[in-house]
């Protein structure tokens, strides 16, 4: 097996010394060899094609029955995308149609993506049937550009699928080549002349502009690379100048990853697949092992953890698995995924194998270490940790939950259940110059909605009623303290909310109760009295 061990710093180091570089892969037949691969497997390409008629798919647009998407057939046929369907059925009445299935195709192109992954964590998407990675400094690990790209295409097309691939410095000239062009690794200098031998509509530009262009006999960029740029953008508007300066690399264009960048990930690629659970933990131990040192030397533990399971048919798998307290020990990392392995286990279609397995740090937090007892052994330290993480990986995050303080002097606000494994000392709105401290003179048991009660023979303006029917039993008070007033926070803007005089009340039977009224007297509609708890 081989180790592939690339930390973000790495990344982007690479970035600024080397420039960026962008493979682009293009799936002209997209929808027909989804339909394909269901009807005669997924390897239907190595093997040669039934003598089957040509295949489109179908769909309305413009009040019409239109083909959407046709296969290699079909296209040497003559048939086109956007010709009406009677038409094509006039030209060959054996063809067979399917009905256009967006979201089967945008699922399958997110697959080939999540299987892109073993290339380079940058991929994103490029229009209904294309793809972007950025290899930014790992092709070395691939052989070079060239041996990277051939092995990108080969396995694709051993999937089954038609594909078209480029390398450049830019985004623009990769997505052209792969579509327009005959594809291949195309260097800086070269980017002028390679990009110059393309259809206009190698820009990326609309249909309609694109016809303005062939009017007026610029069908080449070529052409517009040699006319001056001030008529051009009078005359077509600052996209057209815009779209090929990014294509040439005078304007810098970004591509946006379909998932964030882990901080620091790892991988190790078997010779021989894969399928028992404990074959994939025995590697998920090695390959925590060999992120331990990175862990340390930032003075971080991972919290959140990504396992990606590559399948040899293409497939990803992705189990994550959080700790409710920063990790670095490999076994316990480890123990997180045996916990969902579990709970997945049926889930989990090892078909053939998997071929590699890539751990990734998703997120880390700072690592406090423990004094270990005498015996080097954190085992009363780290037990109840290591149930949470146990449970939470089986039966999910929110399994088990805590309550957590929060900046309100609202009762109802002042606490909210929070899963335990994301519990911190401090509540989600405490920062850690500011720790707000709840009153200590509040009721143990605090109902979840205030209750309305019958206050009779109250005190008016401010006092406390003399008697309060509340669940159809009355309660003589004896005692009370209070008013506490408590108003609603005025950043929240929350026009319903009233203020609140609060009242500790004590019943003729040592009963102690916490109640409020909301609104005043003389008020319109007139205030109404509620219990909010009840005191030990």
């Amino acid at each position: 097996m081989t180790a592939n061990f690339i930390s973000s710093e790495t990344q982007a180091s690479l970035l600024s010394t080397r420039g960026q570089r962008i493979l682009a892969l293009h799936f002209p037949y997209l929808s027909t060899d989804r339909i394909a691969r269901k009807l005669w497997g997924l390897s239907w390409r190595s093997k040669k094609r039934p003598d089957h008629p040509p295949i489109v798919c179908a769909g309305r647009r413009d009040n019409a029955l239109r083909l959407i998407a046709i296969d290699e057939v079909a296209a040497a046929c003559s048939l086109k995308r956007g010709q009406g369907l009677a038409e094509a059925r006039a030209m060959y009445p054996d063809i067979d149609i399917f009905d256009e299935d967006e979201r089967a195709d945008f699922a399958l192109l997110e697959a080939i993506a999540d299987w892109c992954d073993r290339y380079t964590p940058l991929v994103a998407l490029d229009g209904k049937d294309g793809l972007f990675l950025d290899i930014t400094g790992c092709s070395h690990l691939f052989g070079g550009e060239d041996a990277m790209l051939r092995d990108v295409l080969a396995r694709i097309r051993q999937m089954g699928f038609d594909v078209g691939g480029s390398i450049s410095s830019t985004p623009g000239l990769s997505s052209a080549i792969s579509r327009f062009g005959r594809g291949g690794v195309i260097a800086r200098e070269d980017m002028a002349g390679a990009l110059g031998g393309l259809p206009v509509h190698a820009l990326r530009i609309d249909d309609a502009m694109v016809a303005s262009l062939c009017k007026l006999g610029l069908k080449r960029v070529a052409n517009l690379m040699s006319m001056p740029r001030a008529p051009l953008a009078r005359r077509f508007g600052s996209q057209l100048l815009l779209r090929l300066d990014q294509a040439l690399g005078a304007n810098e264009e970004a591509i946006s990853p379909r998932r964030p960048v882990a901080a620091l990930s790892a991988e190790r690629q078997v010779s021989e697949p894969i399928q028992t659970e404990d074959d994939i933990l025995g590697i998920t131990v090695e390959i925590a092992s060999s992120l331990k040192s990175s862990l340390e030397s930032r003075g971080v533990g991972g919290r959140v953890f990504e396992l990606v399971l590559f399948r040899v048919d293409g497939r990803v798998f992705r189990i994550s698995a959080g700790a409710s307290r920063p990790l670095r020990d490999p076994k316990r990392i480890s123990g997180l995924f045996s916990e969902r392995l579990d709970a997945i286990h049926d889930d989990l279609d090892a078909g053939f194998g998997f071929e590699m397995l890539r751990l990734n740090v998703v997120q880390h937090d700072v690592f406090d270490v423990l004094q270990s007892d005498f015996v080097g052994e954190e085992g009363r330290e780290t037990s109840l940790a290591d149930f949470i993480d146990r449970a939470s990986a089986r039966l999910g995050v929110h399994c088990l939950q805590v309550y957590l303080r929060r900046q309100s002097h609202i009762p109802e606000r002042a606490e909210i259940f929070a899963p335990a494994i994301a519990a911190q000392e401090r509540g989600p709105d405490t920062g850690p110059a500011l720790q707000f401290l709840p009153r200590t003179d509040r009721p143990v048991r605090l109902l979840r909605n205030p209750e309305p009660v019958e206050a009779l023979a109250a005190l008016v303006p401010d006092g406390p009623p003399q008697q309060f029917r509340w669940r159809h039993v009355l309660h003589t008070v004896t005692r009370a303290e209070g008013p506490e007033r408590i108003a609603p926070e005025w950043w929240l803007n929350d026009h319903k909310a009233q203020e609140r005089d609060y009242f500790r009340l004590e019943s003729e039977l040592g009963r102690l109760f916490w109640v409020f009224r909301l609104g005043r007297y003389g008020d319109d509609p007139p205030p109404t009295w509620r219990i909010h708890g009840v005191f030990a």
